[in-house]
């Protein structure tokens, strides 16, 4: 992921995150869950970005070392968490800056999907955790893929974009499409053992309203099928067709 990516449009994301349905509603409080009790844990949050799930687990107790390859993101994540708090530009799939077995767990929010090599990533973060750590992650459901793009072959690993709507300002983002077979075969082959793999459900406490969007969206969608693989549908962040589009969020044991 280039750090100029999200330096374009990092204060429109940023506000986006705060109360949009997929992140403050669904993907943050997977993550938070599946973290469970991290009082007094060493925990590293790999592409942070400005900080929301750093801050939901310092609020938990948690001790966060935080790292993004975006420098305003960065930040943006220092104004929210602090001028003291420990911030690194680094980027995931290059050597990361800590020494080996440094932190219990380790997060990484809807971050590898970015990339198209998993293997020397998920060896790095396997590297600073410590024997026995957690890795804890969320990533795009594969099945996405063949909802929004169906003549596209769900088995191959292939590069995408799509286009979005970050507080009102349109953006391109480009990910990485791999089957779950391939998503399991990358951890198991970088030493990780699967502990469990969550389909999470909105929070109880998700705004009606986000969720009456998101679902008039989904059957408009529904109702206007694409007449070609290549087109990029042009949908918000905030409003995803909740049964249509769902993240995985996973939780990895060193």
């Amino acid at each position: 992921m280039k750090s100029d990516h999200y330096d374009d449009f990092a204060e429109n994301y940023s506000a986006e995150n705060e109360s949009s349905l997929l992140n403050a509603y669904y993907e943050r409080p997977a993550m938070v869950g599946l973290a469970g009790d991290v009082t007094g844990h060493r925990v590293l949050d790999a592409g942070c970005g400005s900080g929301p799930l750093s801050a939901a687990l310092g609020a938990k107790g948690a001790v966060v070392t935080g790292f993004d390859s975006s420098p305003a993101m960065l930040e943006l994540a220092r104004q929210r968490l602090g001028a003291d708090a420990d911030l690194h530009v680094a980027d995931l799939s290059k050597p990361l800056p800590f020494a080996d077995g440094s932190f219990d767990d380790v997060v990484s929010s809807l971050v590898l999907h970015y990339l198209e090599d998993w293997s020397a990533p998920l060896a790095e973060l396997r590297r600073v955790l410590k024997p026995g750590g957690r890795l804890i992650l969320s990533v795009n459901h594969p099945t996405v893929s063949v909802v929004n793009y169906p003549t596209e072959d769900y088995f191959a690993t292939r590069q995408y974009s799509e286009n979005y709507e970050f507080d009102g300002e349109p953006a391109v983002l480009t990910f990485w499409h791999r089957p779950l077979h391939a998503m399991i075969s990358a951890f198991t082959s970088a030493g990780y053992r699967v502990a469990a793999v969550s389909e999470p459900e909105p929070a109880p406490d998700t705004p009606h309203e986000l969720l009456r969007r998101a679902s008039s969206k989904a059957r408009g969608q529904r109702s206007c099928p694409s007449s070609s693989s290549s087109l990029r549908q042009t949908e918000s962040a905030r409003e995803p067709p909740m049964n249509e589009v769902p993240r995985t969020a996973a939780s990895l044991s060193g």
